[in-house]
């Protein structure tokens, strides 16, 4: 009985366990995958449901797990922000999702993001309060609750 339980053990053991960030396309899709507290959103998303726009929000990278970022704070575009990120593909967008319901300041979220924006995202309206800094703008593919 204790040599069964012992190998039941080890064999558990060898199981990595991923966590759900493996289990989604936060961990295959885009250049960059970081978990990142979402530090802003300048002014309210447009309420026009007819409207396709990315707006750009800064975060503050918490953890970088592929790629390279550029710095300690990011801007990044979100695709309709006002739709459940499960939703917000579209005919336009290309592949997008995740499990983030709303964009809320002060929440972690774990991202795939491609970059520069301007070469990723689709021909529709931009939304970006930060015009004036300079640097990389991110397009964020998939977003899931980060831990």
């Amino acid at each position: 009985m204790k040599r069964g339980l012992w190998i039941l053990a080890l064999i558990s053991c060898g199981k990595a366990d991923a966590g759900p960030a493996a289990a989604s396309p936060v961990s295959t899709l885009g250049a960059v995958e970081v978990t990142a507290t979402l530090v802003e959103i300048p002014g309210e998303f447009p309420q026009k449901k007819l409207y396709d726009y990315v707006y750009v929000m800064k975060y503050r990278v918490l953890a970088t797990h592929r790629g390279k970022v550029d710095g300690e704070e990011i801007l990044v575009g979100h695709y309709n922000p006002l739709k459940p990120r499960s939703s917000a593909e579209d005919k336009f967008s290309g592949k997008l999702g995740g499990a983030v319901e709303r964009f809320r300041v002060g929440d972690v979220h774990r991202l795939a993001l491609d970059f520069p924006l301007d070469d990723k995202m689709p021909m529709v309206g931009l939304i970006d309060k930060y015009v004036a800094r300079p640097g990389a703008r991110y397009w964020a593919i998939w977003t899931d609750p980060g831990r």
